[in-house]
């Protein structure tokens, strides 16, 4: 619903909740089969809504190398800016909302 634009109906809309106050079953938690890794990369729902990845460059795994190895902070601060983007950007998706245009985007990275 979400990636086409269809608002979520309110028993769907569960961002905030306790688990007691859902009426429903989570599947997640249902076919994880106990495996702790319960969540999805920014690269992935980025990719799902369309929106720019900022592992265009470098990604977190990535991070220590280029500022022990490189000393290069700036590219650290770049990678750090289009990635508060990004969730910014999944996140209004995920809420219904329109995006940030690029034009009311202001950074370094541009």
């Amino acid at each position: 619903m979400l990636v086409h634009r269809i608002p979520l109906p309110d028993i769907l809309n569960v961002s905030g909740k306790k688990p007691w106050e859902c009426r429903f079953l989570d599947t997640m938690e249902m076919w994880k089969f106990g495996d702790y890794k319960h969540f999805t990369s920014l690269k992935l729902l980025c990719a799902l809504f369309g929106i720019p990845t900022p592992k265009d460059d470098i990604d977190g795994s990535q991070v220590a190398g280029v500022f022990y190895n490189e000393k290069d902070c700036d590219r650290i601060a770049k990678y750090c800016e289009k990635d508060v983007l990004a969730t910014a950007q999944v996140y209004l998706r995920m809420n219904g909302m329109e995006t940030i245009k690029p034009e009311n985007v202001e950074g370094s990275f541009k």
